[in-house]
């Protein structure tokens, strides 16, 4: 991939307001609500579908029905025709990197009815212990799993340059997380988008690691595109958006959606934009 050499300010503040729904999978008793829950979604005009990668549900009951990330990101890809859609965030330590590239270019293909796909490449370094147990992963330390995602985001995008027929697109890349000295680097150095839960307050701060290490490190981060979680605050939202925040995800649980409460963040989106 060539050197992004840092130009200008950021984030990125010249498009608009989006509104992502993470379908959190609690409690499915069918993947039929899965599916309808996707298609209603996409009829409101929600921007960005996001699932999560993990094994078992993270609350409610421990044991409750759940499906896996990827297969499930594929189904969407092929069921849906607009929105744009990935994993809120793939866990690296579960695949080797190279085959991460090679399923998100073929997601990327299968989403692109014609034109460019639409998947986009959530990642992080993984913390829920109960799968890496569960599954005979190696949990290691937070500091290892940083290093290994370090390691991978290269041989991802090397992967991607190689592969025949390449995705449709620059797949963007978004990666989770706020710590200063390893993940954010990663940010300055690979992604398209930065998701966090940080504080409007605390936004300027990361904001400034963020361009030192593309000024170290020398890669462009004007580019760069915020997301965030949003609850039922927006106060806070509106501070987030005017600090440069565009993408803002309403975190549901797949078989209790509250459209009307979807929708009152589409009218808050559309009042922005």
């Amino acid at each position: 991939m060539p050197t992004r050499v840092y130009v200008g300010a950021m984030p990125r503040t010249d498009i608009p307001a989006r509104l992502g729904v993470q379908l959190q999978p609690q409690q499915w008793a069918s993947y039929s609500l899965v599916r309808d829950a996707v298609l209603k979604l996409e009829e409101l005009g929600v921007d960005v579908l996001f699932n999560w990668d993990h094994f078992y549900p993270l609350h409610g009951e421990p044991d409750g029905e759940h499906f896996e990330s990827w297969t499930e990101l594929a189904a969407w890809a092929e069921q849906t025709e607009r929105v744009e859609f990935g994993a809120l965030v793939n866990c690296n330590a579960y695949r080797n990197p190279d085959l991460q590239a090679d399923m998100a270019r073929t997601i990327d293909h299968i989403s692109a009815k014609g034109g460019e796909g639409r998947f986009i490449f959530g990642t992080g370094s993984g913390w829920f212990e109960r799968d890496f147990d569960e599954y005979g992963y190696e949990f290691g330390t937070v500091g290892s799993r940083l290093d290994a995602l370090g390691e991978a985001l290269p041989r991802i995008e090397a992967r991607w340059a190689k592969l025949n027929p390449a995705p449709t697109r620059r797949i963007p890349v978004l990666i989770g997380g706020a710590g200063e000295k390893k993940t954010l680097r990663y940010v300055a150095r690979h992604a398209d988008y930065w998701h966090s839960f940080v504080s409007p307050e605390e936004l300027v701060r990361k904001l400034d690691v963020i361009k030192k290490w593309g000024d170290v490190d020398g890669h462009d981060v004007s580019d760069l595109i915020l997301s965030t979680d949003v609850k039922g605050d927006t106060e806070t939202a509106d501070a987030l958006f005017d600090a440069g925040t565009r993408l803002f995800t309403l975190g549901v649980d797949a078989n209790s959606i509250d459209y009307d409460v979807i929708q009152g963040w589409l009218d808050w989106r559309d009042s922005k934009n």
